[in-house]
């Protein structure tokens, strides 16, 4: 949905196009203004996306092709929740006495964050008895609305291992102390703690260029601390190992 509607602005695709709707007069919270340039061709975008990925989708009638067809129009409603509007002024010295303004995409990372946070509060579902919509697992939540995702089974615990949902689990994963990221021994080890171990390591160093062409360096050794994670202290996960 991102790439096609810019590369329809961008001349490279021949079936598309600038957005051919904005054109006239309209107006924001600035006021009044025209449309020109080139407005990214968001319509054709989500018209093109929403036929390649939910094909498959359509194919089923079951629980899964469901959900993925809700999440999928989600995902096109935030591309275009986003767009922004961008403005040339016109008139003396840059006085802005008239604007010029076109549609354009944001950058990718502003819906990749919207979307993150919708998956975070995603709502748990089941189908109703009809097999034409959802229903909230938990009466307590409220129901879904067409922007928010939705989920019908638990995610697998990915801090142990589970074979058949292919997780290795993070024991003996490498940590980073001091981090508060997901890279963190805090976040990987899942609460269980870590196992700190100090190696040697032989490391490239005081590299220096000689003419020509080669780079001498000398082998220095270094001493650091290796933080690694627990294993769960349940008898079954040796059994899984």
């Amino acid at each position: 949905v991102c790439a096609i509607p810019r590369a329809c602005s961008q001349g490279y695709l021949k079936a598309c196009s600038c957005d051919p709707l904005k054109r006239g007069r309209s107006k924001d919270e600035r006021g009044e203004f025209d449309w020109g340039g080139c407005s990214d061709n968001i319509n054709y975008g989500i018209r093109f996306a929403k036929a390649f990925v939910d094909a498959k989708e359509k194919k089923v009638k079951d629980a899964r092709a469901l959900m993925n067809l809700h999440n999928n129009r989600c995902g096109r409603m935030a591309v275009k929740r986003f767009l922004k509007l961008e403005c040339k002024c016109h008139g003396v010295s840059g006085s802005c006495t008239l604007r010029t303004c076109w549609l354009a995409m944001s950058d990718f990372r502003k819906t990749g964050d919207y979307l993150r946070k919708k998956y975070n509060g995603a709502i748990q579902v089941t189908m109703n008895q009809d097999g034409t919509g959802f229903t909230v697992a938990n009466k307590n939540f409220r129901k879904p609305t067409k922007t928010d995702l939705v989920y019908f089974e638990n995610s697998p615990d990915y801090c142990v291992m589970d074979k058949s949902a292919g997780s290795l689990g993070t024991a003996g994963r490498v940590c980073n102390k001091m981090s508060r990221g997901t890279d963190g021994c805090e976040v990987m080890c899942c609460g269980r703690g870590y196992d700190t171990t100090r190696v040697t390591r032989i490391t490239k160093c005081e590299c220096k260029f000689h003419w020509c062409c080669a780079v001498r360096c000398k082998e220095c050794e270094d001493t650091v601390d290796v933080h690694t994670c627990k294993a769960p202290k349940r008898a079954e996960w040796l059994d899984q190992t």
